[in-house]
């Protein structure tokens, strides 16, 4: 998944922080805030499902592919676009789409259409706010500020890496640890404490 669990988590209690503020009541807010994440998770799962599936693909043509001099990532970027095409789904990766953020700007968009539509349904809040576009811009907004902050720590955290004195490879062990430590250490930084939560 794109984003950790625990800042998802984080994401979504946000949400559900300003929209009390003025948008919803509710008098379970943690269990909106979990419906939200439930919402952003399977979002998110969606692609990587997706990826699973063309690599198992692509796992049996791994002969042809050997064979004929075929780029592995180059026949996953095209069966994985065809695959997006032909199901409608919203391409999560925002570095693939060429925006800041990890998640694409037609993502966080999609995730907010979907937020909406599961606050509309839910029983345990009423929304005090009717127009729903505009309880759906504002779902986008907290998003976009909060992915903004994490994107910062994430480069912050990756920079720190590469300052080590020796190369670490990123994927290994190592890198993962130092970069869940240092993107950490970065969000607290910028006052977001996702351990905490």
């Amino acid at each position: 998944m794109l984003l950790a669990k625990e800042f998802v988590s984080y994401i979504s209690k946000q949400i559900v922080k300003s929209l009390t503020a003025g948008t919803i009541e509710t008098s379970t807010p943690d269990l909106v805030a979990e419906k939200i994440d439930l919402v952003i998770t399977e979002e998110l799962s969606a692609e990587d499902r997706l990826n699973d599936e063309v690599r198992d693909l692509l796992s049996q043509y791994s002969e042809y592919m050997r064979r004929e001099g075929v780029s592995y990532q180059e026949m996953f970027r095209r069966i994985k676009n065809t695959l997006i095409s032909q199901r409608k789904v919203v391409k999560a990766s925002g570095r693939d789409t060429g925006d800041a953020m990890k998640l694409s700007r037609d993502k966080v968009t999609d995730i907010s259409h979907k937020i909406v539509d599961m606050l509309r349904k839910n029983r345990d809040l009423r929304m005090k706010n009717k127009d729903t576009n505009a309880v759906r811009l504002e779902i986008l907004r907290i998003m976009t500020e909060v992915l903004l902050v994490e994107d910062k720590s994430d480069r912050a955290a990756r920079a720190k890496i590469r300052t080590q004195k020796r190369d670490i490879p990123e994927g290994s062990e190592e890198y993962d640890l130092l970069h869940r430590r240092y993107y950490s250490e970065e969000l607290k930084k910028l006052g977001v404490d996702i351990a905490g939560r």
